[in-house]
């Protein structure tokens, strides 16, 4: 039976080992030396030059906390437009809109606005939709068009002021669902989990000390000094914070606006696992919320006069919530969801409170009292205890997932075992 290179090498290598176990002298030690001179030769010769290690992707080589700027970034700047976009909406329906027609247009013209961009940025390598995407594209829908109106609803009965406080009870309400479905892990033996529940634990309650705790004044503004449109603005400003007659109903509105937008982060995380088109899921949400929203209005708003955007207010505010409320704020908040998950999304709300006091410091006049700067440092610690936990899980799944490649694609033939063993 003829045999093949491969085993006569085997044969070759098994006859030497068996030469170098014979008793040591001068004669067995030139022969040693040969057998392992030839060794070296055989092994260069049979045995597959090692590959060189995979090149690592661009997101890959930056450090970690370099890949967090990015969403750290572009949360604050989706908060700004959340923060802007309660005012907008109080004002609006303070001037009679509904909150059912204010969702339809402005969901609607987001859709037109959505459906090029989509097109456009995922023209190629675009995932294929099927019954159950579009299925869950619906249940995603379904919920923003509930978080909306009962948002809306709720600042309509009390005040952005109270809106902004009570969103910070979506970090907490997101962490438990996202531990509850398994897309957080918490390990209390884990320094990591430690200080993401210790981060977020502090965050809402710094924001609650900004909402509930005023103090002193530290910074304050003269009114006299101000122009004529200042003042106007800043009128507006106090009459939008003016609490209502249904603080209590609005409140509860706005808590159940927490629920829905926790469980809207949940189900667009899992969304994105399965199609990872940030701006097709965007389209598809504001287009499912227009639907719903419009057949809710059609029951409800049946006045000719409530559809009308003859009021010039009116049409910038919708304008305004489509392109920075809509496309922008959903659109951003979705590419950061799908990089760092749920958790971290839902970590920004409690800025949102910090961002209306220094916006009505900077533009509106107010005063900056001691309950908002304590209530800023805390949101502060906790927002970066969370964000260091964060990056240290990271980079541990980073470390991991590298290894296990690399002990996948180790292939070790059986000529290398046996000259490592000799």
């Amino acid at each position: 039976m003829l045999e093949s290179p491969n085993q006569s090498a085997v044969i070759c290598i098994f006859r030497l080992r068996r030469r170098r176990q014979k008793p040591n002298s001068s004669k067995n030690s030139s022969s040693n030396a040969k057998a392992s001179t030839l060794l070296a030769l055989l092994g260069a010769a049979l045995l597959p030059s090692p590959s060189p290690p995979p090149l690592k992707s661009a997101a890959e080589r930056r450090p970690m906390d370099t890949r967090l700027a990015v969403p750290v970034v572009g949360m604050v700047m989706a908060e700004c437009a959340q923060v802007g976009l309660m005012i907008v909406s109080k004002a609006v329906m303070s001037n009679g809109m509904s909150n059912l027609v204010f969702v339809f247009y402005s969901n609607a013209f987001a859709s037109l606005i959505l459906l090029p961009a989509s097109l456009i940025f995922h023209r190629s390598g675009r995932p294929p939709l099927t019954p159950s995407l579009v299925l869950q594209f619906f249940v995603l829908g379904l919920l923003g068009c509930l978080a909306q109106i009962l948002g809306y609803a709720g600042i309509n009965y009390s005040s952005p002021t109270l809106g902004s406080a009570l969103l910070n009870l979506v970090p907490a309400f997101t962490f438990v669902l996202a531990i509850i479905f398994r897309l957080e892990r918490l390990d209390w033996s884990s320094s990591s989990s430690l200080a993401k529940c210790a981060g977020t634990i502090v965050c809402i309650a710094g924001a609650f000390i900004v909402t509930l705790y005023k103090g002193p004044a530290i910074v304050t503004t003269s009114t006299s000094s101000l122009s004529n449109l200042h003042n106007e603005v800043f009128n507006l400003h106090h009459k939008l914070l003016t609490p209502e007659s249904n603080w209590v109903l609005g409140g509860l509105f706005l808590v159940a606006d927490c629920v829905m937008t926790s469980s809207w982060l949940i189900v667009q995380a899992s969304v994105l696992k399965k199609y990872p088109a940030e701006l097709i899921i965007v389209f598809f949400y504001c287009f499912f919320v227009a639907i719903q929203s419009a057949a809710i209005s059609f029951f409800v708003e049946r006045k000719s006069s409530a559809w009308s955007l003859k009021d010039n207010m009116r049409l910038m505010a919708v304008l305004y919530s489509a392109v920075f409320g809509s496309a922008f704020q959903v659109g951003v908040s979705t590419w950061c969801l799908h990089r760092t998950g749920p958790v971290f999304v839902s970590m920004f709300k409690p800025l949102g409170i910090v961002i209306a006091a220094v916006a009505g410091v900077l533009f509106l006049g107010d005063n900056f009292y001691l309950g908002s700067l304590v209530g800023s440092v805390a949101i502060a610690v906790g927002f970066y205890s969370v964000m260091w936990g964060k990056a240290k899980e990271e980079k541990k799944d980073l470390v991991i997932s590298v290894g296990d490649v690399k002990l996948n694609k180790k292939k070790v033939p059986l000529l290398q075992t046996i000259v490592e063993e000799m």
